[in-house]
Order: structure tokens, then C-alpha cells, then sequence
């Protein structure tokens, strides 16, 4: 279907010209699923893009060959290119949100797209959308033609691009990190989806993603990408038994297994370092007896938190004298404990209730009622000056950290404007010391101190985060789903770091994720959300083994 030779790409930069894909070749077969993994920068996109000829030609530079069927894709001019788009080779983009139109209806922007490969009528077009968006099986088609995108659900709108991308019944389909940001029952449900339109529609697809749990859902055939080459190229089957290159090795084991508890994750670094050397590298497994005896240490102490009923309530229908009628109830009487130095992992669904459960917590949201005990003192009803003091010790490692830090400030500022705020140490040469030391101690470096947030990479950013919770001495952390948008090995240095830094600072945490087996890897006891309650709670190896709800089933059911 598709065939790519000697494809090199290069951007234009200040400097030059800097080559992103390397002169790699592949095919495609008729019917297959070409999986295409590696973590961010390694061309694995831009090669897609190569594809459909959508990049900007005034800053691009392309050689190489890309046959479709007999057609040299990079030898014919753009007015007959665009006749294969959509109708010849199709695309799902990685981020919905910003794909679709946020003005126009999801509805209108589909029928556009199949007006311009068909000449229909206004009616035609929108039966046939509705048609579509039925068999991408998304909920009362009639209402989301109508519905902007801003009013569907992110598993929902990704649906609205696959349909879109259908639309001119291709005969090859590209789907760029189509699940990234999903939970992972809609995660499941879309891979399951892709599948059977494929199946049912006699396509053949290109599947990108930087996870390999993914990829061994879905395809036929893997292409490991790393710093613009393809390093290893094999049948799936072959691939996930018998991986040759230290890249790919490294991939595998950087990503957290349900059911393997270890001392440390592995780490790229571990499979590949500077000198291109391949160390051996034997991953320490936790035994179900060290598990025990860290469980029955931990909860000799009194807890040091105490949740109590908790409850918070959004109000959404007001009834007369506008008194509220409805509410959403975001938290719904919630209780637990959590002990000195416990990792206690939160899990569930978008929506569930974990992120609001975690700032009622800290109080960022104000809670309906119920009590919030913290080393026995309740901060329900604390004057917002006590709160404050309360708050230096109960710190928030927030989701993005690229929104969370101030893009006109330095992070060296970041850092030290809290402990100016609480006063900490005699005057700011000090806080700047401590700065520095907490920015070395999370893998950065003085000279990062004087850096914008926009200067460093994702997983960078969310170490300046970590500091920044750290800066205040804090017992106790919330890590709000803070590891969910990084590489598998990013993924891995995170995790490592925030054990190393609970060791050594004795600090406690509530880890907030939809990745059971992140949680698994991570927490001393797991709790289960689900549309603001409680389903059930205990030892993660308990759960995994044994669930009681049938709503922890379906997402234990649905990892990757």
C-alpha cells in the first residue's frame, strides 16, 4: 500500500538545516497494521506527516520516495496530492481538541469533509455524518452533530476525528497517538473500535504511539524509531519476545507491569549509555513478605491524615429565589486514613472524582461539608491566614506543569517566591542556596536557575514541579496524574525520583492516576473512584487479584 525509501526530513532552523528523520525505509502491506513507537523527538510524527505532505514546504526539506500503490507521493504537485488526502490516505490526529474547529459544530465540520470529496446535497451530508458518527458507536448521533466540542468528552471527540478522517472512505488510515490522553477504558474501547472499522472496511493503517502496551494491541508489524532512525524493524510476535536493540529493551522494561512490584524501575540509561554500551541490567522485584512487613510498619503509627465524609458539590439547576435544585456531586461522602509515609494511589476514570478529592484536600476547592483531619487538626472551617500555614506542609505536584509555573518567571523565582511567602530561612541569598540544592537534587543544575519554563523539555518541567512542592518542607504531597503525559522512560525517572525523595524526606503521598499499573508499581494501598465514590480499597496486589466491584473489573480488564 504504501512504501518510504531513504525518506530524510529536515527542518530549518537559526543555524541550518537539522535532519529530524534520518534516511529511514518501510513498507506498508495491504490489510496489515504498521505500528510505529518511539518517544517524543523521535521522528515517529514527522515521518507520518511526510506521508500526506503536510509539512510547511518553505521550512522543510524531504528526500527520499514515498509510494502509494504506484504513485510517488513526493514527485507530484500539490493540486493532484489533493485528491489522496482523505480520500486515498487519511489521518487522526493526536489532539482532537485543538483539530476541531472550536466555532462550528462537530457535525458541520464532518459533512464539510465528505462535501469536499463528494458533490451532495447539505441533506446527503448530514445523513451520511450521522451514519458515520454511528459507526464509530458515539452516543445520540442526531444531538453531537449539533453539540460543539467543547460539550463532548475527550474519548467523544476523538471519535468526531475518526470519523471525520472516514469520511472519504481511505483506503489507508494514520493514526497519530490516537489514545494518548485517554483513560483506560476508553483507551481499550477505541483501540477495539480502530480494529474493527479496519476489519470492516478492508483498510490498512499506520498506528503511532510511545507506548509499547499499546502498540502490542493493535499491530501487525513494528518500527522502533530513536533519534530519527528506525533502530529495530520486526513482526509484533518477534519484537516482544526477542527484542535486539538496547533502545527497544529499554522501552519494554521502562513501563510498570500490573502484578511486578520493583525496588527501581529501569531506566533507559540502563540499556543504552553515552558510550553506546549495553550493561547488564537485573530489575530487584519486591516480595510479597518485604510488602507485608512495610504495610504493618506503616500503619503502627496514627494516620496522619483522616478524611470524614467528604463531600463536594458543584450546583448546576437552580430552582426559585435561586436556591440550587441539582448538584454534581464531585465528591460524595468520602472517608479514609492515610499514614506517615504511605503512598496511598487514587485511580479511576476522568470525571471519577480523584483531582477534585485531592484540592478539596488541600482546599484549593472548598469542600460541602464533612471533616478533613491533618495531624489532628481540622482544616474544614480555618480562616484562610491558619489555612496558609497548614498549606506549607500539604503541597500539590500539579498534572501540566508547563501551565502550573509562570511562563514570565524564572524557575529560579518559582522556587523561592513560597519560601519568601512563608518566610523560610534569614534572607534570599539562603532561599537562593536552597534553590539551587533542591533544582541539583532533582536531576537539574544551577545554571537552570536563571531559565524560563518554555526552555526546558516536559519531563524537565515537572522535576521543577517536584522541587517547587519540596521547597517548602513539606510532610505530605498530592501528585495530581503527574507522571501521565511523559515517556515511558521520562515515566520511569519520575517515579524513581519521587521514591528516593519520599525515603529521604519521610514524606507521605496521595498518588492521583488512571494508570493502574503506574499505581500498582507506586502505592502501598489503592483506592478505587468512581463517579465521586469510593468503590473499594486495599493492598493493590488484594485488588488486582481479587476485585470485588464490578467497576474495578472493567478497568482492571482494560490495561495495556
Amino acid at each position: 500500500m504504501i512504501s518510504a525509501e531513504n525518506l530524510a526530513i529536515s527542518f530549518r532552523t537559526e543555524t541550518g538545516w537539522a535532519e529530524v528523520v534520518q534516511g529511514i525505509s518501510f513498507t506498508l502491506q495491504p490489510g496489515n497494521v504498521l505500528g510505529i513507537v518511539g518517544e517524543s523527538g523521535s521522528g515517529k510524527s514527522v515521518a507520518a506527516l511526510s506521508i500526506m505532505r503536510l509539512h510547511d514546504p518553505s521550512a522543510t526539506r524531504i528526500t527520499g520516495s514515498i509510494r502509494f500503490h504506484d504513485t510517488d507521493l513526493m514527485a507530484i504537485p500539490e493540486k493532484e496530492m489533493r485528491r489522496y488526502r482523505g480520500k486515498g490516505i487519511a489521518m487522526i490526529f493526536q489532539e482532537p481538541m485543538t483539530s476541531l474547529n472550536p466555532v462550528l459544530t462537530c457535525g458541520f465540520q464532518v459533512a464539510e469533509a465528505i462535501r469536499l470529496h463528494r458533490k451532495i446535497s447539505v441533506a446527503e451530508a448530514r445523513e451520511k455524518t450521522i451514519s458515520l458518527f454511528n459507526e464509530v458507536q458515539l452516543p445520540r448521533p442526531e444531538k453531537i452533530f449539533d453539540s460543539y466540542p467543547h460539550e463532548l468528552s475527550g474519548g467523544q471527540k476523538q471519535r468526531v476525528m475518526i470519523a471525520m478522517a472516514l469520511s472519504g472512505d481511505p483506503e489507508v488510515l494514520i493514526a497519530d497517538e490516537p489514545t494518548t490522553a485517554l483513560d483506560v477504558t476508553v483507551q481499550h474501547f477505541i483501540l477495539q473500535l480502530l480494529l474493527k472499522i479496519k476489519s470492516d472496511r478492508n483498510m490498512s493503517m499506520i498506528f503511532i504511539s510511545h507506548d509499547l502496551g499499546v502498540i502490542r494491541k493493535i499491530a501487525d508489524h513494528v518500527l522502533v524509531m530513536h533519534k530519527g532512525n528506525i533502530v529495530e524493524s520486526n513482526t509484533l510476535d518477534a519484537l516482544f519476545a526477542h527484542p535486539q536493540h538496547p533502545y527497544t529493551k529499554g522501552l519494554l522494561a521502562s513501563r510498570p507491569v500490573m502484578g511486578q512490584k520493583l525496588k527501581v524501575l529501569p531506566m533507559m540509561s540502563d540499556f543504552i549509555d553515552i558510550n553506546g554500551e549495553k550493561p547488564a541490567f537485573v530489575p530487584v522485584k519486591l516480595t510479597d513478605r518485604e510488602l507485608d512487613s512495610r504495610l504493618e510498619t506503616l500503619h503502627r503509627a496514627p494516620p496522619l491524615l483522616q478524611v470524614r465524609n467528604l463531600k463536594t458539590w458543584y450546583p448546576v439547576k437552580e430552582g426559585f429565589f435561586g436556591k440550587p435544585k441539582e448538584f454534581v456531586k464531585a465528591v460524595d461522602d468520602v472517608s479514609f486514613d492515610v499514614y506517615p509515609g504511605e503512598i496511598v494511589g487514587l485511580v479511576g476514570e476522568s470525571g471519577c472524582g480523584k483531582t477534585t478529592l485531592g484540592r478539596s484536600i488541600a482546599r484549593l476547592i472548598e469542600p460541602t461539608s464533612g471533616s478533613i483531619l491533618f495531624k489532628g487538626k481540622e482544616l474544614l472551617g480555618l480562616p484562610a491566614t491558619e489555612m496558609r500555614k497548614y498549606r506549607r506542609n500539604i503541597q500539590i505536584i500539579f498534572q501540566d506543569p508547563f501551565s502550573a509555573l509562570n511562563p514570565v518567571t524564572t524557575i529560579g523565582e518559582s522556587l523561592l517566591e513560597p519560601m519568601r511567602v512563608h518566610q523560610l530561612f534569614v534572607n534570599d541569598n539562603q532561599r537562593r542556596e536552597q534553590v539551587i540544592s533542591l533544582l541539583e537534587r532533582v536531576n537539574l543544575s544551577a545554571d537552570h536557575f536563571n531559565r524560563y519554563p518554555h526552555e526546558f523539555s516536559g519531563g524537565q518541567r515537572q522535576r521543577i514541579g517536584i522541587a517547587r512542592a519540596l521547597a517548602l518542607r513539606p510532610e505530605f504531597i498530592i501528585c495530581d496524574e503527574s507522571v501521565s503525559a511523559l515517556d515511558v522512560s521520562v515515566q520511569a525517572q519520575v517515579l524513581n525520583l519521587l521514591q528516593e525523595l519520599q525515603r529521604e524526606f519521610k514524606l507521605t503521598y496521595i498518588f492521583i492516576s488512571h494508570d493502574l499499573s503506574v499505581i500498582y508499581h507506586l502505592a502501598d494501598r489503592m483506592i478505587v473512584m468512581n463517579k465521586g465514590k469510593i468503590e473499594e480499597s486495599g493492598d493493590p496486589r488484594q485488588i488486582l487479584y481479587h476485585p470485588k466491584e464490578a467497576y474495578t473489573k472493567k478497568l482492571i480488564g482494560s490495561i495495556v
